[in-house]
């Protein structure tokens, strides 16, 4: 009897934990914009408003790293200048303010108007901008943070670190062009046959 009740109490709690996570995977970000309402270029949330401006521009490759990907969704979303997420809610749902799609075009090129965020020194959190990533008829999953060259708190230490893990390629060089930053980050796609997020 013992073992029934214990069972019939682990049946009640997967039916009940697995609808939550499928909703959770279903409100995945990168969904919250129409794909037909999407081009190569976008503009993150305030940016005329923002110091230190930056275009961040790449083109994504099939997983053979020559072939252009067109038609891929690539969403980032970021902390602000002073490194703290600008959370909003619409509704029951909570969303990060500073975000963004592009979709791919027949060159695989995307561009995105956005800015360097800040460094959240409470917890010493480098300056990142956070990808997702969304191949047709493949499942979304998330990239490694783009992170930034010249940020103060990317040590030698850490440099050390990202060289033998073999991510380096995460690092923003950025270069001034009239008066704003602009960087290149090309992307190679990973294929995956389960979902990530």
């Amino acid at each position: 009897m013992k073992n029934l009740i214990i069972t019939l109490f682990l049946v009640c709690f997967y039916s009940v934990i697995n609808p939550i996570s499928a909703q959770e995977v279903s409100n995945n970000p990168i969904h919250d914009r129409a794909e037909n309402q999407l081009s190569n270029t976008d503009t993150i949330p305030d940016y005329r408003s923002k110091t230190n401006k930056l275009i961040l521009s790449g083109i994504v490759y099939q997983s053979d790293g020559v072939t252009p990907a067109k038609d891929v969704i690539l969403y980032i979303e970021q902390p602000d200048e002073d490194g703290d997420f600008d959370l909003r809610r619409t509704g029951d749902e909570r969303y990060v303010f500073h975000r963004s799609w592009v979709k791919t075009d027949a060159d695989g090129k995307y561009t995105f108007y956005t800015f360097v965020p800040g460094n959240d020194r409470r917890y010493n959190q480098l300056q990142q901008i956070f990808p997702l990533i969304k191949a047709p008829s493949k499942e979304a999953y998330e990239l490694q943070s783009f992170i930034f060259n010249d940020d103060p708190l990317l040590t030698k230490r850490c440099r050390k670190r990202l060289t033998k893990s073999e991510q380096t390629d995460r690092i923003l060089t950025t270069k001034e062009e009239n008066g704003t930053l602009v960087a290149n980050k090309d992307i190679v796609l990973t294929d995956y046959t389960e979902p990530n997020i």
